[in-house]
Parts: C-alpha cells; structure tokens; sequence
C-alpha cells in the first residue's frame, strides 16, 4: 500500500473514531441503544483501519498522528455541534497539537517503516 493510501486510511480510522466517541457521549453510559451501535461499529471500523496503517507507519508516529487529529476534531464536533466553550489556552493547546501532528509527518524520518 503506498503512503498516500495508508494516510487515507488513517484519517478513515480517525473519523471513524470521532464517530464513536461522539456517539458514545449520546449514549448515555451505553444505555441507549442506536447511539452505543454506533459507537461499536465507529471503533470496529477504526481500529480495524488502524491495523492496517500499522504495517506502513510505525506504531508511534501512527498513534500521534491518530491521537492528535482525533482530539483537535472531537474538540471541533463538540464546539460546532454541542456549544462546547473553547477559551484561549484551549485553542493555543490545539493549536500546538497540530503543529507537532505536522512536523512529525513533515520534518521527521521516522514516518515509514
């Protein structure tokens, strides 16, 4: 698989992540049914995705790339969807995890196996 169609398929699993974990947080302790589906199919399909990334990226780099974007998008559904409140530290925090998310993948040579 190239590394274009491994980064497809991690930003896959990221969504798919983000899916689950915002499902998750409707679900009412995994109480209600549809929104707890929706958080087990979004983590099957994420890490299912995720498995697939680790043979090209190592495992590392995989997991900050997959942790920082899922975090800086989550936060994101949050604000837009639900009125989640983001003051300045919070943004300037995201901010930061997107500039390393990048200079892993842009300066580092430690991205492919």
């Amino acid at each position: 698989m190239s590394l274009f169609a491994t980064y497809i398929v991690l930003l896959i699993a990221i969504a798919a992540e983000v899916v689950g974990t915002t499902a998750m947080s409707r679900s009412d302790g995994l109480t209600k049914l549809g929104p707890s589906l929706i958080t087990l199919v979004g983590y099957v399909i994420a890490f299912w995705c995720l498995s697939i990334v680790l043979r090209t990226i190592p495992t590392g780099i995989a997991y900050a790339v997959w942790a920082g974007l899922g975090i800086v998008l989550i936060t994101a559904v949050a604000w837009i969807f639900y009125g989640q409140k983001l003051d300045t530290p919070a943004l300037i925090g995201l901010g930061l995890i997107v500039a390393g998310v990048l200079v892993i993948n842009l300066f580092s040579n430690s991205v492919v196996h």
